[in-house]
């Protein structure tokens, strides 16, 4: 599960609005807001596209973000 505060922060750190990522990962607005919401999970294809997106190079920060317990 991801940790959802990390990721939001992300977010709104990249300037993106979120209709823009929903698209750019191929899904829906409202699937891509229960994922951020913890109610569904990421898939391995979505969070490669998702550190595309919002430029998350760094393992660790990877690993912080959608990895958290």
């Amino acid at each position: 599960m991801p940790n959802t505060a990390k990721l939001n922060q992300k977010i709104a750190e990249s300037g993106l609005k979120k209709n823009y990522i929903a698209d750019q990962l191929g899904i829906s607005r409202y699937a891509f807001y229960m994922k951020l919401n913890g109610e569904s999970d990421f898939t391995t294809t979505e969070v490669r596209s998702l550190c595309n997106v919002l430029g998350i190079k760094k393992l660790s920060e990877k690993e912080a973000i959608f990895f958290a317990d």
